[in-house]
Parts: structure tokens; C-alpha cells; sequence
């Protein structure tokens, strides 16, 4: 996002900084600012305070460049944003869904069993 890196530059801003506004830590907010990850229109109008600009000044629509995964990361959208609150990295909500899906999968197979015995 060269409009946020110019001007977060040009008021003197470090991205330590800048990540303390929007709070995050420092290597997602570098992640954010360089287009690899979403900045939420909420952080937008942190940086666009921040920065005593207009969020038009400086919002770039971009997609972010690497994709994880094409699936949400948890079910319900409420809880996908509840992630930018508390800085819940990525790799362990990836972890945790996977997890969460193993144990459907387990669910499941013992419902088909449970079925199968009630049967005998």
C-alpha cells in the first residue's frame, strides 16, 4: 500500500508505531501496509486519524497478495473479526480449524457406530 508507506513515512510514523494505533504487532502491521494482508476499514480510519488525513487519502483496494486458505477460518463472521481485536495468529486459527474439523469427522464416525449398534 505505497499511499500508507509514503505518508506514514512522511509524518514521521514508525511501523512499531503505527501497529501500536491499529493494535497489532509490528510484523502484521508491515504484512497490512505492504498489501499481504486485509486492512479492516475499522484500521482504516485509525491510520486515517492517525495520520489527520481522509481515509480516501490513503485506502488502497487491494486483495492481499498470499491466500492461506479459500475457507473462513472459524464458522461465523462475528469471530473472524473478533481476530483483529486480539492478534490471534493466523497459523494457530488455521490449526484450530483443522482440529475442529478432525473432530466433526470423528463425530460423525461415531454417530454412524452409535446407529449401526443401536441396530443389533
Amino acid at each position: 500500500m505505497e499511499k500508507l508507506r509514503t505518508l506514514r513515512k512522511q509524518k514521521g510514523f514508525t511501523q512499531q508505531q503505527i501497529a501500536d494505533i491499529i493494535a497489532t504487532d509490528v510484523s502484521n502491521y508491515s504484512r497490512k501496509e505492504g498489501g499481504d494482508l486485509k486492512i479492516f476499514d475499522d484500521e482504516w480510519e485509525k491510520l486515517a486519524k492517525a495520520l489527520d488525513v481522509s481515509v480516501e487519502d490513503i485506502k488502497e483496494d487491494r486483495t492481499p497478495q498470499i491466500q492461506h486458505n479459500d475457507k473462513p477460518i472459524l464458522n461465523d463472521n462475528a469471530s473472524i473479526n473478533y481476530n483483529q481485536y486480539c492478534n490471534i495468529p493466523e497459523y494457530i486459527l488455521e490449526s484450530q480449524q483443522e482440529y475442529i474439523n478432525l473432530l466433526k469427522e470423528q463425530i460423525k464416525a461415531l454417530k454412524e457406530e452409535n446407529a449401526k449398534l443401536k441396530k443389533k
